[in-house]
């Protein structure tokens, strides 16, 4: 089916009814996205409004924007009242609005090209459409009969685009800036980095990016862009919350920013994008965020023990890329570590997820599991002292068959706060409250027994 060509006004960013757009009609945009599939969209345009009550038809706003958060505010201008149109303009809406009214249907007779028209009645479009033209009934059907269908208007409620019309009453006449604001889903952000590990300097170069998707159902052209790094409070129904719980998990939760360009706001972090971005709609851009060089860095080792237990045989131990986040605070994402092959070539060694990381932390990145490098716990003893207060002797055999010495950081948990260290090989440190670590030196192509006793107290 086909429409015939209406004159109707469809207009870029705002429409005055019974009004013209000022003389500077491009749009001062602003964007603040948080991540949490949520943003705030700021539209200010400069418009001469005539005094009186005057209707302002946003045009090309989000299709997900959430009416009851809209705002509008001008020098002089008090609101009366808003509508969010989102009835899209399509054959099938067009067809569906004229049930009950009449239409005109045209038919081209193959062979001949001449075009035969009637007047119908349309009675329902349920799983088709069913018209009345004279005294017969016909279902309107693709029998391969070249068919158009012409409509005498265009329902009011159907629009080109999402439009959110606004009426004002203005005090007085003239130019003036009128700023647009609401919340939108749709619009989300997360962060994600390379990291070039030199091995033999112990440094790193780290590049990070953010990544902003764009669903909203509409493009936002030189936006000036800031992201909140937290996680903003909404009130929503169950289902909301699920569907943006899942969100933020998939989409790696964000914290602060770069420091340069780095603020705060309530107990949330905002960053600047250097320049205005243009997001188009069903878009994913990616925009740099950092870009480091001779961050110290070291690969260690990392054995890691939930329990007091035997295991039947070696575990490999973790590899872990070590740096200190000296510059700046980074928002989590996920890190993908690079390394250069003895021919100088760059390889994927592994990656990892970030979590947020404060300007001055230290931060660990565990990147795969050493080949050559293993643990074996033994359990030499476990004594009930009393009530889950108990005493376990155990031993860690590693076991190196590099050709250079390592050292495996092993951490133990399974403690209780007033648990202590009765008996111990090497000496060790409290990580936190249910967590001992040792330090414990490999030496090439060989083998380190670390033995100790505990009071997992309780």
């Amino acid at each position: 089916m086909r429409m015939r060509r209406l004159a109707l006004f469809i207009g870029l960013g705002v429409g005055l009814v019974g009004s013209a757009i000022a003389s500077d009609p491009t749009p001062q945009l602003s964007l603040t996205v948080y991540n949490t599939d949520l943003a705030l969209v700021q539209d200010v345009r400069h418009l001469d409004v005539p005094a009186g009550r005057t209707r302002l038809e946003f045009k090309d706003v989000s299709a997900d924007i959430r009416p009851e958060t809209v705002t509008l505010s001008g020098n002089g201008l008090a609101v009366v009242e808003q509508n969010f149109d989102y009835d899209l303009l399509t054959p099938a809406k067009m067809m569906e609005k004229a049930v009950g009214k009449q239409i005109k249907i045209i038919r081209t007779i193959p062979g001949t090209g001449k075009e035969t028209a009637e007047t119908a009645t349309v009675l329902s479009v349920n799983d088709g459409v069913i018209l009345r033209i004279g005294n017969r009934i016909e279902a309107l059907r693709d029998d391969g009969i070249p068919t158009r269908v012409e409509f005498d208007s265009i329902p009011e409620n159907l629009r080109a685009s999402p439009t959110l019309s606004i009426t004002v009453d203005a005090a007085s006449a003239g130019a003036r800036d009128v700023t647009l604001s609401y919340l939108t889903t749709g619009l989300s952000w997360k962060a994600d980095y390379v990291a070039m590990f030199d091995e033999a300097e112990s440094s790193l170069r780290l590049q990070g990016w953010v990544t902003l998707t764009n669903k909203s159902g509409t493009s936002y052209k030189d936006a000036k862009t800031e992201l909140v790094a937290g996680d903003i409070n909404l009130v929503s129904t169950e289902q909301e919350y699920w569907q943006r719980e899942q969100t933020r998990r998939n989409s790696n939760r964000g914290a602060g920013m770069g420091a340069n360009n780095q603020e705060s706001i309530a107990d949330y972090l905002l960053y600047s994008l250097p320049e205005r971005v243009t997001v188009a709609e069903n878009q994913t851009k990616q925009v740099g965020l950092i870009d480091l060089h001779g961050v110290k860095a070291v690969k260690t080792y990392e054995y890691r023990a939930p329990y007091f237990t035997s295991n039947e045989s070696p575990e490999h131990v973790s590899s872990v890329l070590k740096f200190s986040n000296v510059e700046r605070a980074l928002p989590a994402g996920i890190v993908r570590v690079y390394m250069h092959d003895d021919s100088g070539e760059s390889k994927f060694v592994g990656e990892n997820d970030l979590d947020h990381s404060p300007a001055g932390s230290d931060v660990a990145i565990t990147i795969g599991e050493a080949f050559d490098v293993t643990a074996q716990a033994t359990l030499v003893s476990s004594e009930r002292i009393y009530g889950s207060r108990t005493r376990y002797a155990i031993s860690y055999a590693f076991r190196n068959a590099q050709p250079k010495p390592v050292t495996v950081d092993l951490r133990q948990s399974g403690l209780w706060r007033d648990g202590k260290v009765d008996v111990e090989s090497l000496p060790s440190k409290r990580i936190d409250a249910n967590t001992l670590g040792w330090s414990v030196p490999v030496p090439a192509n060989g083998e380190t027994v670390l033995t100790f006793t505990v009071d997992t107290g309780g």
